[in-house]
């Protein structure tokens, strides 16, 4: 999938003067160690580097699309307009503006971390399995990933987390990641933790076949390039658009999560039941169900360049 750079014809002055002794490379090239990159990528091996790429390029899109994240998470919840939940979190102030990034860095570094790294793992695996046996490619990666999204699932406690320290609500109770989680232990076990798995489930293993299926075809109808800006940008749009689509496809049942995800005890409600509930309270409204959509859409575009992008950077200095 991912382009290498064409081997360099060596000529015969080439070799004559590789017969004498050349001066040691340089280590670094513009700041940027190339030793340190390749020796990283050799200690991680073929299939760790997946992971590690995935990892870091969750990390930096979180950092980077947190507060753009919780102005999202205030219209989910509350139905309000993107400018009013603005407005909350000016009155929350800026030191809780990055309140609940913790869960969000944790989870997310894993999550994408698991999504390209098993995705890797299961395609090699299955298609070992299937060699002989006639079954299309594109199945077997579908299927890949679908099981990649549906592990993704085991840390749903961290979205669970994330969602009950963002919600200003709940400011009062829960001091922090630790904290947050030691009470819903304690006090409801760790069962509670796990409220809000079946929409993630539902999300994750569709969104990863069309994401993994999509995403090599997308970037063949972008213009061919051949510098690294070039392929970057390429990257970019291609994980952008597709994140963007996949965020407005899936965006009801983000809306689902986040309502489950707020309460803390009681019984669990069937998804279909909390979709009803918020359907009843903005009035029957399609539009007003998918009130920060726009948002999300831009957040999407932005989150999944990012992250395509860094992953196929990282991915590309490791080899």
């Amino acid at each position: 999938m991912w382009s290498s750079e064409p081997p360099m014809a060596v000529s015969t002055m080439d070799s004559e003067s590789s017969r004498t002794p050349q001066p040691a490379p340089a280590l670094t090239k513009g700041g940027y160690s190339l030793l340190s990159a390749r020796a990283l990528g050799a200690r991680l091996g073929t299939q760790g580097k997946h992971y590690f790429c995935g990892s870091v390029a969750a990390f930096t899109n979180i950092v980077v699309t947190f507060p753009i994240q919780k102005v999202l998470f205030r219209q989910q919840l509350h139905g309000v307009l993107a400018i009013e939940a603005v407005q909350q979190l000016q009155r929350d102030g800026l030191r809780n503006l990055y309140r609940g990034l913790l869960p969000p860095l944790l989870q997310k570094s894993t999550t994408v971390a698991i999504m390209f790294g098993l995705y890797e793992d299961f395609s090699r695996v299955l298609l070992d399995r299937a060699a002989g046996s006639g079954m299309p490619e594109l199945a077997t990666r579908s299927f890949a990933a679908a099981l990649a999204g549906t592990a993704e699932a085991v840390l749903t406690p961290f979205e669970r987390v994330q969602t009950l320290l963002q919600d200003h609500r709940h400011h009062g109770r829960f001091k922090n990641t630790v904290h947050t989680f030691r009470t819903l232990v304690t006090e409801h076990g760790v069962r509670e933790c796990y409220r809000g798995l079946v929409p993630i489930l539902i999300r994750n293993g569709p969104s990863n076949v069309l994401f993994f299926g999509l995403r090599g075809p997308i970037k063949e109808q972008l213009p061919e390039v051949n510098s690294r800006a070039g392929h970057m940008a390429s990257d970019f749009v291609c994980g952008g658009l597709l994140g963007a689509a996949l965020g407005i496809m899936f965006y009801p049942l983000n809306v689902v999560k986040s309502r489950a995800q707020s309460q803390v005890g009681g019984a669990f409600q069937p998804c279909r039941q909390v979709l009803l509930t918020v359907w009843r309270e903005r009035g029957g409204s399609v539009a007003m169900l998918f009130r920060g959509a726009t948002l999300n859409y831009h957040r999407s575009l932005l989150s999944w360049g990012i992250i395509n992008a860094t992953y196929e950077l990282l991915l590309k200095e490791l080899s």
